[in-house]
């Protein structure tokens, strides 16, 4: 899933062989390998000194056994029975809005003596139980608030070894919390119906009964039968008279089944990757994508191992999708809001790229872990800034989530263990409850600083490899991470003392606003809007009205003037006096540019009055990125609460049920929680 950052890459990067990237290979820390094979790091890296140690070979240090599964999220009893393959028969209803048909599931039964299968369920029809082809007895259990209704089925007693078939019929309700359901009038062609899913977190129990846990990971088939095409998680096998089948022979978690249905386009970016897009705009999002989407895979497969999933492509959803992007299998959903017509987001891309290793090869067993999905993939996703740009952008980036984190640090004073990278969750609550920048921003910044603390990125580059080669296919733990982590380093006698001074207890389990240790990042593309920022501060502080224009951005990219208008909304309260001189000066309110809009509507509803309220709640009726209208709902509580109310009431049905639900829940002081100035990093 995104981060809450966006890092600009430069319009004049040019091809991936340009001499700024050849410059690079040249005389960065980190050698690399050629664009096409790929080799391991540690052989190409033999001109970096490293104190005689050899690095372990990406096998050599075994993963830790594995533990029994915790998962408070799941009724699932996913210790007695082990999902192995699930097919899907499925028949989309596009006038009642729902999703009929059956499930199958190829069990392996993991202790003698079980008698039951127990399924994570949620608002869904069940029909009908068959085991190994008979009908079965069943229970539908009482609601266990969002957990959702566990589905008991009663097996006969089985030995451990034992192969089950179970075959569900039911149907979805108009209360799954998993699917979108646009009318044509809500789509860019307004010629179809539309449809998309979102299962993360804990959602895919309500498309379909399943083992509902990233701890445990299926395969999957399914024969969909639609008036109107469809595109799921999985390679595309065949469509023919309404009919489309797909199938993912790459084991994954239950939240990655993903089904998109509508009036769509493809379009080419690469040899292994495309992207989808409604008529309309496939244009558009082609360029926006094109320069970067080859490369980038490329990239990553030169810095972690071999991209397994076959293909890499994405689609681009209506604007009610609540996230920037999420690294579904074969198919990363993506929001509007990336094509700003100055391939300025195409980083989310990359994130969702990222994922491809750390989420969906290797998956969290549990959400408590869940920063090792988010926290790895913020941090593949800026060394490859750096590999593909220089240092000074990995930095740029570190900068720009500093602000996300310290907000979403702030938004949980009240809940501090949701400040914990390992968070701890009670009995019934929504891992949604949970979800901010800190698994993101947090976790990026830890293995940034163990980066640090074992000599480097030449000495941490090889455990890189070692990491995603030793636990593919896996699901795990904190523990079990930190485990491998240590064991690997072992060998080398600097680095393993080093990590012995590591505060872990701080870094996974600490709360309060501040790391555990203060960070410093390049600051080389941050320099100006610092000073600009700087500047405002002074004559906002002096009451007087300073000399600015238009022209103290020439030059600049999105994000700088995102880090400036941080800065800003980082410092004193901006008065609306000048936060109208702002937008005199840079048409910041009528940026094309979504982000840099989102951080001009932050400053401007500081203070009661004024017309920004106005202009913000216009804006984020017709946003459904969670980053967004989150954001701007809470600005809009502070200020003009009313407005705010009304605002989502009348665009309820615009925002997906998932949104829908964490606008809801937004409570905020009336007065910010600190008034003086905050620091950025």
């Amino acid at each position: 899933m995104e981060h809450s950052t966006t890092h600009l890459h430069p319009t004049a990067a040019g091809s991936f062989l340009s001499t700024k990237w050849m410059h690079w290979v040249r005389s960065a820390r980190l050698c690399l390998p050629g664009l096409r094979a790929f080799r391991p790091l540690r052989t190409l890296c033999t001109s970096i000194p490293r104190m005689n140690w050899t690095p372990p070979a990406p096998t050599a240090v075994p993963a830790p056994p594995i533990p029994p599964i915790r998962d408070i999220h799941s009724c699932a009893n996913v210790n007695d029975i082990k999902p192995l393959h699930l097919h899907l028969d499925w028949s989309i209803d596009w006038d009642a809005k729902c999703i009929r048909g059956a499930v199958t599931h190829e069990l392996e039964v993991q202790k003698d003596g079980t008698a039951h299968a127990t399924f994570d369920t949620s608002y869904l029809d069940i029909r009908e139980v068959q085991v190994d082809g008979a009908r079965a007895a069943y229970q539908l259990e009482a609601r266990r608030g969002p957990l959702g209704e566990p589905l008991r089925i009663h097996l006969g007693e089985r030995t451990a070894g034992d192969r089950v078939k179970v075959a569900i019929d039911y149907a979805t309700t108009p209360k799954c919390t998993a699917l979108g359901w646009l009318s044509a009038s809500q789509t860019r062609a307004k010629k179809t119906p539309f449809l998309y899913s979102q299962c993360q977190a804990i959602h895919g129990r309500s498309l379909v009964p399943c083992m509902d846990t990233p701890s445990r990971k299926v395969t999957y088939t399914a024969r969909v039968n639609s008036s109107i095409p469809v595109l799921m998680s999985a390679l595309r096998r065949s469509s023919a008279s309404d009919v489309y089948e797909f199938d993912q022979p790459v084991a994954i978690p239950t939240y990655l089944i993903a089904i998109v249905g509508g009036l769509l386009e493809f379009r080419a970016l690469g040899p292994r990757t495309g992207v989808w897009a409604e008529p309309p705009d496939a244009d558009a999002v082609q360029w926006e994508f094109e320069r970067d989407a080859e490369p980038f895979l490329t990239a990553a497969e030169q810095v972690v191992s071999p991209y397994v999933w076959t293909r890499y492509d994405s689609v681009v959803l209506p604007p009610s999708f609540p996230y920037g992007g999420m690294e579904n299998a074969n198919l990363t959903t993506l929001t509007p809001s990336l094509v700003c017509g100055d391939r300025s987001a195409t980083d989310v891309l990359l994130h969702e790229l990222c994922h491809s290793w750390s989420g969906n090869l290797i998956s969290c067993m549990n959400w408590e872990s869940f920063w090792l999905n988010e926290g790895w993939t913020v941090y593949l996703e800026r060394l490859l800034l750096e590999k593909l740009y220089g240092p000074a952008h990995r930095g740029f980036s570190y900068i720009i989530g500093a602000k996300a984190l310290r907000d979403s640090l702030e938004g949980f004073q009240d809940t501090p263990r949701f400040q914990r990278l390992v968070p701890e969750f009670r009995d019934g609550e929504d891992p949604d409850d949970a979800f901010s920048s800190i698994p993101y921003d947090k976790g990026a910044n830890f293995l940034l600083y163990l980066e640090r603390v074992v000599g480097g990125l030449d000495v941490f580059a090889p455990y890189i490899q070692a990491y995603f080669t030793t636990f593919q296919g896996r699901s795990i733990s904190t523990e079990e991470w930190k485990a491998h982590l240590l064991a690997y380093f072992a060998t080398h006698p600097t680095a393993s003392q080093a990590l012995q001074t590591v505060d872990w207890d701080a870094w996974l389990h600490g709360e309060g606003l501040e790391l555990p240790v203060r960070m410093e990042y390049d600051q080389t593309l941050a320099a100006e809007a610092f000073a600009l920022a700087a500047r405002w501060i002074k004559a906002i502080g002096d009451g007087v009205d300073g000399a600015f224009a238009a022209s103290d951005m020439q030059g600049w990219n999105a994000n700088q003037v995102v880090v400036f208008l941080e800065r800003l909304h980082a410092g004193p309260r901006v008065p609306l006096s000048y936060a109208a001189r702002l937008d005199e000066t840079y048409s910041l309110s009528t940026a094309q540019n979504p982000e840099v809009r989102l951080r001009f509507y932050e400053v401007a509803l500081e203070e009661q009055g004024g017309r920004y309220a106005e202009e913000a709640a216009a804006w984020v009726a017709s946003q459904g990125r969670m980053k967004y209208c989150r954001t701007i709902f809470k600005a809009l509580y502070r200020v003009e609460p009313a407005l705010a109310q009304r605002t989502f009431l009348e665009n309820e049905s615009f925002y997906h049920p998932i949104a829908a639900a964490m606008i809801r829940k937004v409570r905020i002081r009336s007065t910010p929680t600190t008034t003086g100035p905050r620091l950025v990093v």
